[in-house]
């Protein structure tokens, strides 16, 4: 009997049959999420029961779900993030557990930028305001020259200070691994995190999520930053506490947010839409054919490879 593989993102192997063909060359047996959406822990546990192994999303993959699945072998997330998997449960139970790390890189550290930007120069309320027929000017902040806090200085953190530089910005950075050869030639500048915060014109996130990371950026974070900054998340909803910016940014607190990860998504407060100085995103800062195709391609191998013992 073949092995079976169940697949849950829906980028997978778009416009890339190849993937496909590398699983089906190995012997697998294929199923995918035909949901339509991010799969829901009871339908994960439906799904994943006969499965030996799993390319994962962000579905949910807890100790119940993957206590549901007694032949598993191999979860291969399509991603970096593992926050949606317990590793605790995984390596109880020996199943091995591998991420596309550097797939999505590049992809989100251009979102991270777009949302700057986007936020920086309210170019969503001007576009909505021209389609309506109003062509009159809204003064906004700059970007150039300002200066950049970056949260954490992984591969998508050093993506965005490479792409700041381009706009003559100032970069701060807090990182609990600290690379400071990287930092020296890249003219970084270490900052612990409440300093960053007050010096910073733009604070970007770029932590995973665990139980030390959790809202991160509270009330007392937010009360630390300059009145006229702007907050950017391409990593985690969990890391902000979503309702101490939710009224930050009704009360005029901060200029604005660029948030593409929420806790819940789309997020269960219906005031974020009636918003015109946040830019919301639907967990997309990776989706690029070419960071999808990286991700699968990655997924796929270490796939193989747990599977196959390699």
């Amino acid at each position: 009997m073949p092995d079976r593989i169940l697949i849950t993102p829906r980028s997978y192997g778009k416009g890339h049959p190849e993937l496909f063909e590398m699983l089906r060359n190995e012997g697998f047996d294929i199923t995918l999420n035909e949901t339509g959406s991010i799969m829901t822990k009871e339908q994960m546990i439906e799904a994943i029961a006969p499965m030996d192994g799993v390319i994962i999303g962000v579905d949910p993959l807890d100790a119940d779900v993957i206590a549901s699945a007694d032949r598993l072998r191999a979860i291969s997330k399509y991603g970096v993030g593992v926050d949606n998997i317990d590793l605790d449960e995984a390596k109880r139970r020996n199943i091995a557990v591998s991420r596309a790390a550097g797939a999505n890189s590049d992809a989100v550290a251009d979102y991270a930028m777009a949302l700057m930007l986007a936020v920086a120069r309210r170019i969503v309320p001007i576009d909505r305001k021209c389609r309506q027929g109003n062509w009159g000017k809204l003064s906004t902040r700059d970007v150039c020259g300002a200066t950049l806090g970056l949260i954490g200085l992984g591969a998508i953190g050093k993506g965005v200070a490479r792409r700041a530089k381009g706009f003559s910005m100032k970069i701060l950075a807090y990182d609990v691994y600290w690379d400071e050869q990287y930092a020296k030639d890249n003219d970084i500048e270490y900052a612990e995190v409440d300093d960053l915060l007050r010096k910073s014109d733009f604070v970007s996130l770029h932590l995973p999520l665990m139980a030390t990371t959790e809202k991160f950026i509270g009330e007392r974070e937010i009360a630390l930053m300059k009145k006229d900054a702007v907050l950017i998340n391409t990593a985690r909803g969990g890391l902000v506490d979503e309702d101490a910016l939710l009224a930050a940014l009704r009360e005029g607190r901060l200029y604005g947010a660029g948030l593409d990860a929420f806790c819940h998504e789309p997020p269960e407060s219906d005031e974020w839409f009636d918003l015109d100085n946040v830019v919301l995103g639907s967990h997309c800062a990776a989706s690029t054919a070419g960071a999808s195709y990286n991700m699968g391609l990655i997924a796929t191998r270490n796939l193989i490879r747990d599977m196959k013992g390699r």
